[in-house]
């Protein structure tokens, strides 16, 4: 939770932001304010030619004034009409020209952060904040500025031509519209964190809405389109509550305006109407106070629009501003040391890990895995595989113990610069909205075509590629929709080999293979293998035959390591996973395989040989 400190600190931060955001753009600034300028003086025209209008061509009869008058009139308004449009020029794309770079380095940002701050956040979340709250600032360095600017300059010189034209008039009025700008202040305070609350409602409604959309299929298979829909109802509602509570501040403060505005109207008629009795003042002067008048006002109720949109601006430079505060896990990549080549010795060395004060993940994990070397992480759900991989690729930290590359403390070297040297393919096989193509060769962006379908052949993609109409440039959708789970395998299995990695990470690369494909693809991982550091995770253990060493994980702990037939002959927690494996759901306890006759073992061993037991037992 924030401290009242950062909470009162927050204000003075978005003000500061603000400030560096205008002078940086000062220029254009400055050549929107010499247009605002000459457009609100040639505003003064019309209020000025009434008086002429009035006490010289009706009072004395002047129609030779009538031409003149009208077209110092028009000229006026062809100047304010070329100065309004080019100042939404300027002004305008200096507004979009920020909202573009602000945009593009939250993204840079955010791509930066830590897994952890993604394991926490939802995208749809992430978009929202990208998209959405650096939009306000078009307020800020666009029209809520602009108008804020053209309401004073209009202002202030509506101001000195009435103190010209009557001063204790003029005092009088400034009295009432002081109490309108209270009335303006106080909305102000209000209506801010209210903005501040819709953009972070807003990132909800988008978050909660893209989740539905990704997991649609998921929705319906489970019959839960009207929980989603309940969900979404409450989701939007927060929003419909915080847009009400923000139209009735609004509307308290506009029926605020009309008794004020009516009040300076029932001033203007009795003391004007005294003036023009008492002969201090002409009717042409009457009219022409009157015009300025409202030229004194309209800037003033056009600050209720500012406000609202500065407001808008402030509220989500606050957001940005804690966006961009996050620190990134590069951040400090300049003071860690570089990374110019791996030969992939990867070794822990009592390393501890915990997600959660208290509750360990990993605990005391020592091993090494050296150059071309196959190491295997095989256990249970939960026994900490995947967070093992997860500090190899520097996801993570250890909290104890340390994780060493080449000999080095992985977490003082640059990270971008060794993640360079990484290969990966995760059980999830996450495809682009891309072809086949683009996808193998985002490991590699500049490989060239022939590199490209030589990791394909690799990983036989050419056998998808042959089977699609367009070959390696078919689109495959979003998330690789239109490809199976095999097959979506298979072109990041090329993407990995493609990428030529010192360090290969292989999560459960084959477990959305059919048993045809898994053999023809484990042929080209065996050959990807050779000559790199190896880190496998499978649940099929068939699969890891030919690892170097196998780790049996169970609690965070390695409990048994060894070669396959080693941890075999052991008969210990990796027998009893081998078995239970094999064996399927007719086979006896695993206590009980472990105690059996070298022949019952042997035959629990092979995949029917419960089966064969069974029968030959007449079990059935």
């Amino acid at each position: 939770m924030e401290s009242p400190a950062g909470r009162q600190r927050a204000p003075s931060s978005a003000w500061r932001e603000a400030r560096d955001l205008v002078w940086s753009h000062r220029r254009r600034l400055l050549l929107g304010l010499g247009l605002l300028a000459v457009g609100r003086v040639a505003a003064l025209v019309l209020p000025a030619s009434s008086k002429y209008l009035v006490d010289e061509v009706v009072g004395k009869g002047r129609g030779e004034l009538l031409a003149p008058l009208a077209l110092g009139i028009v000229g006026a308004a062809l100047v304010q009409a070329g100065t309004s449009f080019w100042l939404s020029q300027v002004i305008g794309v200096a507004a979009q020209r920020e909202i573009m770079q602000m945009r593009r380095r939250l993204h840079g940002h955010v791509v930066r952060l830590p897994i952890a701050y993604f394991d926490s956040t939802r995208s749809g979340v992430l978009i929202s904040r990208i998209i959405n709250d650096p939009d306000g600032l078009r307020n800020l360095l666009g029209n809520g500025l602009v108008q804020l600017l053209s309401s004073l300059l209009t202002g202030a010189l509506a101001l000195m031509a009435l103190l010209y034209l009557n001063w204790r008039l003029t005092t009088v009025t400034l009295l009432l519209l002081t109490a309108f700008g209270a009335l303006m202040a106080f909305a102000f305070t209000r209506l801010r964190p209210l903005f501040r609350q819709r953009a972070e409602l807003n990132a909800q409604l988008t978050g909660g809405l893209a989740e539905s959309l990704n997991g649609i299929r998921v929705i319906k298979a489970y019959r839960a389109g009207k929980r989603e829909q309940l969900g979404f109802a409450r989701r939007i509602h927060r929003v419909f509550r915080n847009v009400a509570r923000e139209i009735t501040l609004s509307s308290a403060v506009g029926a605020g305006a009309i008794l004020i505005f009516s009040a300076i109207a029932a001033t203007l008629f009795y003391l004007g109407g005294l003036a023009i009795l008492h002969r201090s003042m002409t009717l042409g002067d009457f009219v022409m106070f009157v015009f300025f008048i409202g030229l004194l006002i309209a800037p003033v109720v056009r600050l209720a629009d500012s406000a609202t949109q500065l407001g808008e601006a402030f509220a989500g430079l606050d957001r940005v501003r804690e966006l961009r505060a996050v620190a990134a896990e590069a951040d400090d990549d300049h003071e860690r040391e570089p990374v110019p080549d791996v030969r992939g010795e990867v070794e822990f060395d009592a390393v501890s890990f915990e997600y959660s004060p208290g509750v360990p993940v990993l605990r005391d994990v020592s091993f090494c895995a050296r150059p071309g070397q196959t190491v295997a992480l095989v256990g249970p759900s939960g026994a900490g595989k995947t967070t093992l991989i997860g500090l190899v690729m520097g996801f993570h930290r250890p909290q104890s113990g340390q994780l060493r590359i080449d000999g080095r403390d992985l977490s003082r070297l640059r990270i971008d610069e060794y993640r360079a040297h990484l290969g990966v393919v995760l059980q999830e096989s996450f495809l682009f909205d891309g072809s086949i193509a683009d996808n193998i060769a985002f490991s590699r962006p500049r490989a060239s075509r022939e590199e490209i379908e030589r990791a394909g052949r690799l990983a036989h993609c050419d056998e998808i590629a042959r089977r699609l109409e367009g070959g390696y440039d078919t689109v495959v959708g979003e998330r690789g929709v239109r490809l199976s789970g095999g097959e979506r395998q298979r072109v990041a299995i090329a993407r990995a080999v493609l990428a030529d990695p010192r360090i290969l990470i292989l999560d459960e690369a084959t477990s959305s293979l059919d048993s045809e494909s898994e053999a023809l693809v484990q042929d080209g991982l065996r050959a990807l293998r050779r000559g790199r550091t190896t880190l496998v995770i499978a649940h099929r253990l068939s699969t890891i035959r030919s690892a170097d060493e196998i780790l049996v994980l169970d609690g965070g702990r390695i409990v048994e390591r060894g070669s396959h037939d080693e941890l075999l002959a052991r008969r210990g927690r990796y027998l009893e996973l081998h078995e239970r494996q094999h064996r399927g759901a007719w086979g006896p306890p695993a206590e009980t395989a472990a105690k059996a006759a070298p022949g019952e073992a042997a035959a629990a061993a092979h995949p029917f040989g419960a089966l064969l037991g069974r029968i030959t037992s007449g079990g059935l």
